[in-house]
């Protein structure tokens, strides 16, 4: 379905776009199944498929974890806040390898692709999206093309070496996210590849989603609150349609969670168009945001171009839920790293952190009710822990995935794509 107009279409095995639509628009994807029926827990994320859009069910894929958190809750005055944890935690039966929510969208994305697809996958990414993704299609013998910044591999870890069928490239040293995405896109001028979709795609945005049906499935009800840290502000908006969902299966509720999401100082390019009151982003100089992507610890929210305005992006999410965008400095990011470790037992990602140092200013200012119900989504935690056990248990480091390739920020089309072809000839 085009959000802008309403029409519903039949999606063509990976529609991003409604063509006949006559302004930028997300499509939606409309279930049978309007009522969630949770499937078993051994089908691992694909225990949601009645909402999600795949053809097939892949290895290897873990669930969301919800829990009523009593430590960090108590410590902020909070007696309904919930947690949901996607990464590496055995004790709450966490068990996402990559310790990242970003397999939710991996595993959705690629459940999506045909069983024999050849050409090969292109997809973007600050980190913890290609480690996601490289997992998934190692393990699943997918063809996979990584752009990722060259600053940013050390995000590239693995507990073992990934297959053939995974290639990294990357813009050189200097270059951010929005480099590599215009890398990716270079890549794309060859007809050997073809585009993940990023926000556009609806399997990404329902992966992300299984976070909120994680929780709310859990709790019983929708929540009141939703905290996350945002770079593109993709998995806002998949908690927002989510949201819509649920309302439409009555069993849960007519709420409308407000949607509170956050940046990290100094990389704000949609706080600062929220709080101009601005439905497009405002001019963001390159070298500019080059440097304040440096800046931030949160690496991976330093996405320059995120769907904020687009017709069902962040803007209409945030109106609609009466939601609003905070700004998180690294100091109070890492304050609420060392706070929720201590307190709940497991460590966070610097994303996951910036969420939690925004609910915690906003519990203690008085802006949440003492007794609404809360949703800290925790979109990656447990590496260190995942580290220590993966050491102990084999006596080896993790394996890091190294570019194949690395163009300066100026390459042009011919010469990557040239490239890239002769990563995958034997393929």
């Amino acid at each position: 379905m085009a959000v802008a107009t309403g029409k519903i279409f039949d999606d063509q095995g990976w529609t991003l776009d409604d063509n006949t639509c006559a302004e930028p628009s997300l499509v939606r994807a409309v279930y049978e199944k309007e009522q969630l029926t949770v499937g078993d827990t051994d089908t691992g994320l694909f225990r949601f498929a009645d909402w999600l859009p795949v053809s097939r069910m892949l290895e290897g894929s873990a669930p969301p974890v919800t829990y009523h958190s009593t430590e960090l809750g108590a410590h902020l005055g909070l007696k309904n806040l919930y947690v949901t944890f996607s990464g590496y935690w055995p004790e709450k039966g966490a068990a996402m390898t990559t310790c990242s929510f970003k397999e939710t969208e991996a595993y959705s994305v690629c459940g999506r692709i045909p069983e024999g697809e050849r050409k090969v996958l292109v997809v973007a990414s600050a980190g913890n999206t290609a480690r996601a993704f490289a997992k998934v299609c190692s393990r699943n013998g997918i063809p996979l093309l990584l752009s990722v910044p060259e600053d940013n591999i050390d995000a590239l870890w693995f507990e073992e070496p990934l297959g053939d069928c995974v290639k990294l490239i990357s813009p050189r040293k200097g270059g951010d996210y929005f480099d590599a995405i215009h890398l990716g896109n270079l890549a794309l001028g060859s007809p050997m590849f073809f585009a993940e979709g990023g926000c556009k795609n609806v399997a990404r945005r329902d992966g992300m989603g299984t976070t909120v049906l994680s929780a709310v499935t859990h709790i019983g009800m929708i929540p009141d609150y939703y905290f996350q840290a945002i770079g593109s502000g993709t998995g806002a908006i998949a908690a927002w349609e989510a949201n819509m969902r649920f309302i439409a299966d009555g069993r849960f509720g007519q709420n409308k969670m407000k949607l509170i999401v956050s940046q990290n100082t100094p990389f704000l390019p949609m706080y600062e168009a929220w709080r101009a009151g601005s439905r497009d982003l405002l001019p963001y100089d390159g070298d500019r945001a080059r440097r304040d992507a440096e800046e931030i610890i949160a690496k991976v929210l330093s996405n320059r171009k995120p769907p904020y305005g687009v017709t069902g992006g962040l803007y209409d999410a945030l109106t609609d839920t009466g939601g609003d965008i905070d700004a998180v400095t690294n100091a109070e990011l890492c304050e609420a790293a060392e706070l929720f470790e201590r307190l709940e037992g497991v460590d966070i990602h610097p994303a996951a952190a910036v969420a939690t140092a925004s609910l915690v200013r906003r519990a203690k200012a008085g802006g949440i009710e003492p007794d609404a119900t809360v949703m800290l989504n925790i979109t990656g935690g447990g590496e260190k822990r995942f580290k220590a056990d993966h050491k102990a248990r084999t006596g080896r480091d993790v394996w890091m995935l190294k570019p194949s390739a690395v163009f300066p920020l100026d390459a042009d089309m011919q010469s990557v794509t040239a490239a890239v072809e002769e990563l995958f000839a034997g393929l």
